[in-house]
């Protein structure tokens, strides 16, 4: 049973005279419990509903169209808390914060919902038998799993939960009902890789609903006292979790026809590998995990640099400043020498900007925090605009990892700060000062 917090005017759910403060027992026959029963059940177009009222049941049928949002309300997304994660991973990202940071950047997710609402990884420990079933009724497809090794009794003792090895079972119950997974191997060296990845790649191919497996390496900060030791890998390893994850998914392809099994842009960052060509990531399954990002945002760069109608004519001459970490930094000079040979009277700077905050052994731009970005910075000529990825700022594009706002660093650098989106095409955008509509 879920409490409506208010109902939107105008909704379905308005007009079959649902309240606020009103409870919906059953939808269907189908108890309610939480946000992902409440947006599964109504999304047919007849909606037999039971609520409570004032301490009275009442029973309702609504029409509507097929997935017209119902217009009830509640509290929170999910309607109850959200699921935080039970394990201690040996590698937890979030563990080795430092302190005096956003209290929500502290929160370890692990929620099977958010999963399907969101395209969020879970590891199935947080899962009972009753919540696989309730996946494989809703056919909540697909399913995103924190795998990061098959072998149970290693599983266990790198999550730190006696029961995550004892979860690994749920892949095979899933796959067997038509479930699709995308898995994750977070690789620590010398623990998870080597013998042991090329074992959870054998074993997860077993799975029949597998759709992609990626594998990144574990990130390490500063703030590990009082951690497990761990270390990074050395372009050699890398080097080898390239050549094994390479030639395990040359079988893939020769029996399913696609990869299945792909290395993060990491690993060929850390091996001075270049990266795979675009038709080796089949669609770029695993993009959101660093899986093909360089490549992608290459691909659709060029794309829109060579399909520009404007003349170099039309592109004003600008000083362009662009900042990013240590990891994507010959990525982003190689766009920029490319941009300013079609148009040269764009002077573009591309700065790498040092992790004093979390450590020199965090490269990635999306931890680069405000404070070390005007540390980079300082001192340097103010340019007529600066560009910032997107992912160096939380969504609302508002605040950087340390809580310094896009507003101090504009009035730091002195000029305009524009957001370049993950599309490679919007950062051609920012770089010559015009909008997609003005190179179409």
């Amino acid at each position: 049973m879920v409490r409506i917090a208010f109902v939107a005017k105008g909704s379905p759910a308005e007009k079959a005279g649902l309240l606020a403060h009103d409870n919906i027992i059953s939808i269907g026959g189908n108890p309610i419990n939480d946000g992902l029963d409440y947006y599964f059940y109504t999304t047919e177009s007849v909606l037999d509903l039971r609520i409570e009222r004032a301490g009275k049941e009442l029973e309702l049928r609504v029409c509507k169209d097929t997935y017209e949002p119902f217009g009830a309300e509640f509290e929170t997304y999910l309607i109850d808390a959200q699921k935080r994660c039970r394990n201690n991973c040996v590698f937890c990202f979030i563990d080795q914060n430092p302190s005096g940071m956003r209290e929500s950047i502290y929160f370890k997710d692990d929620d099977e919902r958010l999963g399907f609402l969101h395209g969020n990884y879970v590891t199935l420990t947080n899962l009972k038998d009753e919540d696989i079933a309730r996946i494989i009724k809703m056919h909540i497809s697909p399913i995103n799993v924190s795998v990061h090794t098959m072998n149970p009794t290693l599983r266990c003792e790198m999550m730190g939960n006696r029961f995550a090895g004892d979860s690994l079972r749920y892949l095979t119950e899933l796959s067997e009902h038509g479930i699709a997974i995308n898995a994750q191997l977070v690789l620590c060296p010398g623990i998870n890789d080597g013998a042991e990845l090329a074992y959870s790649m054998r074993e997860l191919y077993k799975l029949s609903s597998l759709q992609s497996v990626s594998a990144v390496p574990v990130g390490l900060t500063r703030h590990r006292k009082g951690l497990p030791s761990l270390r990074l890998f050395t372009a050699a390893e890398a080097a080898a979790v390239i050549d094994l994850i390479e030639d395990f998914a040359k079988g893939c392809v020769a029996e399913r026809g696609v990869r299945m099994f792909y290395a993060s842009d990491e690993f060929y960052l850390k091996a001075g590998r270049p990266l795979p060509e675009e038709d080796e990531y089949d669609g770029y399954p695993q993009l959101e995990n660093g899986v093909g990002m360089l490549r992608s945002h290459r691909e659709e760069f060029m794309w829109a640099l060579e399909d520009a109608c404007l003349e170099p004519s039309e592109i004003m001459a600008a000083d362009v400043a662009i900042a990013t970490g240590y990891a994507a930094y010959g990525h982003i000079w190689e766009l920029a020498e490319a941009a300013m040979a079609v148009y040269p009277q764009l002077t573009i700077r591309v700065y790498r900007v040092e992790n004093r905050f979390f450590g020199d052994t965090v490269t990635v731009s999306g931890l680069v925090t405000g404070g070390d970005l005007l540390e980079a910075l300082k001192g340097q000529e103010r340019p007529d605009r600066l560009i910032l990825p997107c992912n160096m700022l939380r969504h609302q594009r508002d605040l950087f990892l340390d809580g310094v706002s896009l507003e101090q660093v504009e009035a730091a650098v002195g000029a305009p700060v524009l957001i370049a989106e993950k599309d490679g095409a919007d950062l051609l955008y920012k770089l010559l000062g015009v909008s997609e509509e003005d190179l179409v």
